[in-house]
């Protein structure tokens, strides 16, 4: 029955890889070696969101005018509730970093190609070590109203047989994650707020707002695929 239920998933999961080939341009769903079998799941078939929540959705006809969404999937844990529980808080933090790299390149280069932040000023060491080091973490706490609005979980028996460092069964999970646009807006705003108050001197502090201007509404449309 469990070899039946295996092979069953199994065949689901190469005909949903198949139905997403508008998700990637390469369907290697036949080449990519596995070294584990699914011996059960939360779903016969593997959705789609789970890599490009974002494009799915669209797909799906979701309201991605007033929403993003955002997925994450966890690496192979002891228990399933663990495994969801990650999940769904690392799905929050993977939204944060998005955010914050966002940021990052933001204040990367102006619009004449130079750094905002000017590395060789020993007055913009505050303004480094925050967005190196503490931006990510504000970034999270900024962040309101993420819904988790779907999961899907595998059971996985992983085989040295199959390239596994060894045999054993660990569950993996996944988020669906949705979060409002106007929310998301705020968040990066808020913590475009954060960076510009780092800034000591008025030449740093003019260039990083120039970087940053109207970032909030900028992230929304490059989520949307409009910049």
């Amino acid at each position: 029955m469990l070899r039946l239920m295996s092979f069953v998933l199994l065949l689901s999961f190469g005909v949903s890889c198949a139905s997403k080939k508008k998700l990637t341009e390469i369907d290697n769903s036949k080449t990519i070696a596995r070294d584990f079998e699914v011996r059960d799941a939360s779903s016969t078939i593997r959705p789609g969101w789970i890599e490009d929540a974002q494009q799915w959705a669209e797909q799906e006809k979701m309201d991605t005018d007033k929403y993003r969404y955002f997925s994450y999937e966890t690496e192979a844990k002891v228990n399933r509730e663990i495994a969801c529980n990650l999940a769904k808080a690392n799905a929050r933090t993977d939204i944060a970093a998005e955010i914050t790299t966002f940021i990052q390149k933001s204040l990367g280069a102006s619009e004449e190609g130079r750094a905002a932040i000017d590395a060789n000023n020993p007055k913009t060491q505050p303004l480094r070590e925050f967005v190196q080091n503490t931006l990510a973490e504000r970034v999270q706490s900024l962040i309101n109203g993420a819904a988790v609005i779907k999961t899907y979980w595998e059971k996985r028996n992983y085989l040295v047989r199959m390239g596994a460092k060894k045999d054993y069964i660990g569950f993996t999970c996944a988020s669906l994650i949705r979060l409002e646009n106007t929310r998301l807006k705020a968040a990066v705003d808020k913590a475009t707020e954060e960076v510009e108050k780092k800034a000591d001197d008025e030449s740093t502090k003019d260039n990083v707002k120039k970087a940053l201007d109207n970032l909030g509404e900028d992230f929304v449309k490059a989520r949307q695929g409009e910049v």
